[in-house]
């Protein structure tokens, strides 16, 4: 089923995704093959997303010597013909791509299917319902509420395992019962709680024929299908993006292969809707091809984000701070706004110590005039807290400054000592409480403002230092089991928004947009 993968990456600059394929080809993550997947229903004809999909799915797989499926995901006879098929087939090899003797169906599938269905059933994880489609659709709740458990969440799996034959024997008529995953009705991912995994249909499938009068939904067969495939890199478009722990669960739960399934797109980085429409509003609508700049639409990002996002303190490059008069073992909390232009978002305790982290840009040792971070003898304010004062800096062996050792004015809380007064502001957080986490600093795809101007490859004005992948940074503890989507700001560092692949206690962010356009940045940088 799997061909024999090649053992080099493309040459051309990577694209998030090929970054991640050649990372896993790197470090021989599924044995070094690249094999891919593309999964359409066979319920309409294909239209220019479609074509978008293909060329990433078949070009990934040729691209790194791998190969690539065709799967039709052929899970609801009541849409899907022969005639959707074959026209996806053409449209496919029109494009310039062939999937060679790689051609399925999820309908190979289905016993297959039936029989994991069953496992969840024994195992507790799934069980027979009876609500009408208009009474589960009530049960479900709202993105703001949390649904309702089904009174048959809770029957015995022996009886759930029963009427679920029952079902596949036909006795059922249309609607009457599905089975449902048995997850979480509180989930605030509305496709955790309890999904329909099959429905009653009879009605003939153009390849099974009246073999079947259930049929698993599209949510049940993908994953289980991707894995039975072999599949190594499952890339998704962006309105998948909210099943993939739906996706996991299920794998997860029986125990089986799991491929990585990679989605890409604005939402991903945390750029919200609201900038999107306001973008689009003011470059407005017209008949003549039209070229704007993208720091327009960094722009609306950053004036919706500034108005909802709470601020926090992250540090990326840590370096360690010790005050030496300040008391071992005494930490205290200090208040911290969450959100200066909303009145109504109040404020935070964050903890304060002995020993702190904070950029090591923030600290030169023979400064330039006008540096007003911290040197030698001088002093800045901590944010939210108290004003620090260098008195040395401790190095290695080599030379490398390892930490700092400093003094701070008790009397100075968060701008108690008006008297006295500093130019500079600087982010910290407490070592003690620290929570690490990975950060992906995206920047501009490109160095050029016109790419391939004057006919030369727009490729080779790809910006090599358009994902950088921060790890060791430190953030505050506030952080450490922020949900997947959340945004806020990292104060003197730029917008981020905690990525699908965080976990409660190692979280990851992406960066959304840079507080400052950063355009003059790269191209001075290439």
């Amino acid at each position: 089923m799997d061909s024999d993968a090649g053992t080099s990456a493309p040459v051309a600059p990577l694209d998030f995704v090929r970054e991640i394929v050649a990372e896993d080809m790197r470090t021989g993550k599924h044995g070094g093959r690249v094999h891919t997947r593309f999964p359409p229903e066979p319920n309409g004809y294909l239209h220019i997303g479609h074509a978008k999909a293909i060329c990433l799915d078949f070009g990934v797989a040729t691209e790194f010597g791998g190969a690539c499926n065709l799967r039709l995901d052929d899970t609801n006879p009541v849409k899907e013909t022969q005639e959707y098929v074959d026209q996806i087939m053409e449209d496919i090899r029109w494009l310039g791509f062939d999937w060679d003797d790689r051609l399925y169906h999820a309908s190979d599938y289905f016993e297959q299917l039936y029989q994991w269905a069953e496992q969840l059933i024994r195992a507790g994880k799934a069980y027979v319902d009876e609500l009408t489609a208009d009474e589960m659709r009530d049960y479900r709740g709202t993105l703001t509420e949390p649904g309702r458990e089904s009174p048959y969440r809770n029957r015995p799996s022996e009886e759930s395992l029963d009427l679920f034959r029952r079902m596949r024997a036909g006795e059922f008529d249309d609607g009457a019962k599905t089975l449902r995953a048995k997850i979480d009705m509180a989930s605030g991912n509305v496709n955790l709680r309890d999904p329909v995994m099959y429905r009653i249909r009879k009605t003939p499938h153009q390849r099974t024929g009246d073999t079947w009068c259930i049929y698993p939904m599209y949510d049940w067969a993908h994953g289980q299908s991707d894995s039975i495939e072999g599949v190594t890199h499952s890339l998704c478009t962006l309105e998948y993006e909210d099943h993939r722990p739906l996706y996991d669960w299920y794998l997860d739960a029986l125990g089986i292969y799991h491929p990585r399934q990679i989605e890409s797109g604005l939402r991903r980085r945390g750029v919200p809707p609201e900038a999107v429409r306001d973008f689009v509003k003011r470059i407005g609508v017209a008949k003549a091809n039209s070229v704007v700049d993208v720091a327009m639409f960094d722009f609306s990002v950053r004036e919706v984000l500034n108005k909802m996002a709470w601020r926090r303190m992250a540090v990326l490059r840590p370096l360690k701070v010790v005050i030496e008069n300040y008391a071992e073992g005494r930490t205290e909390d200090v208040e911290a706004i969450n959100n200066p232009e909303d009145p109504n978002a109040g404020s935070r305790r964050i903890p304060f110590s002995r020993v702190l982290y904070i950029e090591q840009d923030d600290f030169m040792e023979t400064p330039p005039k006008k540096f007003f971070r911290l040197s030698p003898g001088n002093e800045v304010r901590l944010r939210y807290a108290y004003i620090l004062k260098c008195e040395r800096a401790v190095h290695d062996a080599s030379g490398t400054i390892t930490e700092l050792r400093c003094t701070y004015d008790p009397e100075s809380l968060n701008g108690s000592t008006a008297s006295r007064r500093v130019k500079g502001t600087i982010h910290w957080v407490s070592a003690d409480h620290a929570v690490d986490a990975e950060v992906r600093l995206y920047d501009r795809l490109f160095t050029s403002e016109d790419p391939g101007e004057g006919g030369r490859d727009p490729l080779e004005d790809l910006n090599p230092d358009s994902l950088e992948r921060v790890t060791g940074a430190k953030v505050e503890p506030s952080l450490a089991s922020a949900p997947a989507g959340d945004r806020c700001q990292f104060e003197r560092q730029g917008y981020f928004c905690v990525d699908p692949d965080s976990r409660a206690g190692t979280p990851v962010f992406n960066r959304t947009v840079t507080l400052k356009d950063s355009w003059a940045k790269i191209q001075k940088r290439t």
